[in-house]
């Protein structure tokens, strides 16, 4: 008899339980779908960070805008200002003091992701604040 019975029972272990076949081992998720449910994940703890919060149902295309801005702080490519030295050189000699932003195709690749994970999570296509025709 196992000592770890009562321990099994009591945390609910299916441990020896017959389970579908299915249910063994699931597909791990492609990279993509990885990705998709962590911005989904990430977009929905924005939502509820909000002061009030905000219920997915109440969500629009200002939010939606007000979380790539949020996340433009942590871009990694270099947007050289107007005034600075390195202005228009792709390949500046030295540091400068000008912002990190998202670059571009990053961004629409996660209005992409998140817009199918909207759907996806029963929002209505109608109403999913990620479709470009909206904006």
């Amino acid at each position: 008899m196992s000592s770890n019975k009562g321990k099994d029972v009591a945390e609910g272990s299916s441990r020896g339980a017959a389970m579908a076949p299915d249910q063994q081992n699931p597909p791990p998720l492609s990279r993509y779908e990885s990705q998709k449910r962590r911005d989904w994940n990430t977009f929905g703890q924005y939502l509820r960070n909000q002061r009030p919060p905000v219920a997915l149902s109440q969500c629009n295309a200002n939010h939606v805008l007000e979380f790539l801005r949020y996340l433009d702080q942590f871009g990694k490519t270099k947007v050289h200002l107007q005034g600075c030295v390195f202005f228009g050189q792709p390949e500046p000699p030295g540091p400068c003091t000008c912002p990190l932003k998202q670059a571009w195709g990053s961004l629409d690749a996660l209005i992409g992701r998140l817009r199918a994970a909207y759907e996806e999570n029963g929002g209505l296509p109608e109403t999913n604040p990620f479709c470009k025709w909206r904006y």
